[in-house]
């Protein structure tokens, strides 16, 4: 008798325990079924205070299922996120005024970066288990295991593996070890390319424009070119951040303040309210174009008058 209890105890333990992990599943794989209520508000402050905590929640259900392939990638891209529009850029700006505090922000944004890189490697391994490893051995080779059959799994996980990553790597300043994973991110992106090239409208073509800040000298303008052409060809004015984006990575190390500040222009000209499901990110970006247009004079040496208007 006493045998049967204990046995229907653990038996109903071990359904509940199912269905929680169940109710966890399913929260997951609603939270990637389509633009997210922060990446579609366009209230900064809201987001920002709101974010941390949703995050953390997150991390409570992967203490659940700690394989949940859609709770790691919304991990991973909630973190880059956070720490790209609420660590990073405020670290930019804090360094004009207080270099200690400034360095401290950008220490803890590169922290959140690897937090999410981790996350994101977590996700890729419960498709392709020991991934990570060897995309430090031998990236170029390692990328290859993925399957173009199972793109719209795959393009995802390695994107936002690669966007923690790569923003990792352009906070890490002087790192050589930090540095050297740049063959990883380029790998990464590479391989997201040959699987799907128009993925996210040409998120792929402009986030080689984001790496290019990364990269010692700042890239070569001819990759530079391709890749905003090719992005600006299927956003079709859906992103103020390529816009952005370009100013930085080719105006500005060509000190060239009029592609400059016609870059900066068409940031901000964009209308948030054609482009809902880009809302927050639009947002971001034209608080960047603002800020980098209030700093022309120290970007560039030489600046050409603007034109006067016509009386």
């Amino acid at each position: 008798m006493l045998f049967r209890l204990t046995t229907v105890v653990l038996l109903c333990a071990l359904t509940a325990c199912s269905v929680k992990k169940y109710a966890v599943r399913q929260v997951g794989a609603s939270l990637n079924s389509g633009p997210s209520v922060f990446e579609t508000d366009e209230d900064l402050i809201l987001v920002g205070d709101a974010l941390p905590f949703s995050l953390k929640f997150v991390e409570t259900l992967l203490a659940e299922v700690p394989d949940d392939r859609n709770l790691l990638l919304t991990a991973v891209r909630g973190f880059t996120l956070y720490s790209y529009a609420y660590v990073d850029f405020p670290a930019e700006q804090a360094y004009e005024v207080d270099l200690d505090r400034g360095r401290e922000m950008r220490e803890r944004a590169l922290r959140l970066y690897l937090r999410a890189a981790r996350y994101g490697f977590r996700a890729v391994e419960t498709v392709y288990p020991g991934f990570e490893d060897e995309l430090r051995r031998n990236p170029r080779q390692a990328v290859l295991v993925t399957n173009p059959k199972k793109r719209e799994r795959d393009v995802p996980l390695l994107y936002w593996t690669a966007a923690a990553l790569g923003l990792a790597v352009s906070n890490a300043k002087g790192d050589a070890a930090m540095l050297a994973r740049l063959e990883e991110v380029d790998a990464l992106i590479a391989r997201c390319t040959e699987l799907d090239p128009d993925w996210d409208s040409g998120a792929l073509h402009e986030f080689q424009l984001t790496l290019a800040s990364a990269r010692p000298g700042g890239g070569d303008r001819a990759t530079i070119d391709q890749a905003f052409e090719a992005a600006e060809a299927l956003r079709q004015g859906s992103s103020a951040s390529l816009y952005v984006s370009y100013a930085e990575a080719a105006a500005v190390p060509a000190q060239d303040v009029e592609l400059f500040r016609r870059m900066i222009a068409k940031a901000l000209a964009l209308d948030l309210e054609k482009h809902p499901d880009k809302r927050l990110l639009n947002t971001v970006a034209q608080r960047r174009a603002r800020w980098l247009e209030e700093r022309t004079e120290d970007l560039f040496l030489i600046l050409e008058p603007l034109e006067e208007s016509a009386p």
